[in-house]
């Protein structure tokens, strides 16, 4: 486990008093957020919990990690649909709200919960009671994004607060649009990818051996493929679940 010491991002938001994110500080966060939730959607996993309070900060608050799986579920597969009303009352979708089957797309309507967030320093949709919440989030009703921000990243926000979870975007359409394009490279690291490769051919070497050499060479190619082993539970780890990320990405 990571200790990330730059807190949460709602910690972040609320020593802004007001004072509002740069919009290249809020899409920098929001790719690395997009980025995070493309890697368990991908894997067919809906978080069921994202909010700022979930996403943590470390390297002096510029990296944004995604956190607290708790309530996370696993679908069989992308069409199939959930049903337990989980999650925390400002960031529910519509559809959980109407007690209705939802799926990865409710992760979206949290999604923008978090980057209106970003935006405004406040939930956008508030109220005194909790029946009028459910009722501001199933009728969509909620201030615009301050005009300092620019048309496409407003525009993102008004399609990530779509009532009916058919017209918002997946997370992989999210990271397609041009505002957010630019800032994924810096986001991945592409530096895995090497010693991927060599252990792929490193294990060939080995099964070569081991298939022609003498007793004697089979032991020390078991010992390089013991070494290979190692190399990609490295490379899975630290660098396969973002090369992957790329690679899907860079392939549309």
């Amino acid at each position: 486990m990571e200790y990330c010491d730059g807190g949460d991002l709602m910690k972040k938001i609320n020593i802004q008093r007001g004072v509002p994110f740069t919009e290249e500080q809020i899409v920098d966060w929001f790719v690395q957020i997009c980025l995070g939730l493309k890697h368990i959607h991908d894997r067919k996993i809906l978080h069921r919990d994202i909010k700022a309070q979930n996403i943590f900060l470390t390297n002096g608050g510029m990296k944004a990690k995604l956190g607290d799986f708790g309530i996370a579920r696993m679908l069989n597969n992308t069409l199939e649909l959930a049903r337990t009303c989980v999650g925390t009352p400002y960031y529910l979708s519509p559809e959980i709200c109407e007690n209705r089957p939802y799926n990865n797309k409710t992760d979206i309507w949290s999604l923008g919960c978090v980057l209106y967030e970003l935006c405004t320093l406040k939930h956008p949709f508030e109220a005194s009671s909790l029946r009028q919440l459910v009722s501001k989030i199933c009728r969509g009703r909620y201030s615009p994004v301050p005009s300092r921000y620019s048309y496409d990243l407003r525009l993102l926000v008004t399609q990530l607060f779509k009532v009916n979870p058919r017209d918002r975007p997946s997370v992989t359409s999210v990271l397609r649009r041009p505002i957010l394009e630019k800032h994924i490279s810096k986001h991945l690291d592409t530096q895995p990818l090497l010693p991927l490769a060599f252990a792929f051919l490193l294990f060939r070497v080995c099964v070569h051996v081991q298939l022609s050499a003498t007793a004697s060479l089979v032991v020390k190619s078991r010992r390089w493929a013991n070494l290979n082993t190692n190399i990609c539970l490295w490379t899975r780890d630290k660098g396969v679940s973002r090369w992957d990320t790329l690679t899907r990405h860079s392939s549309h």
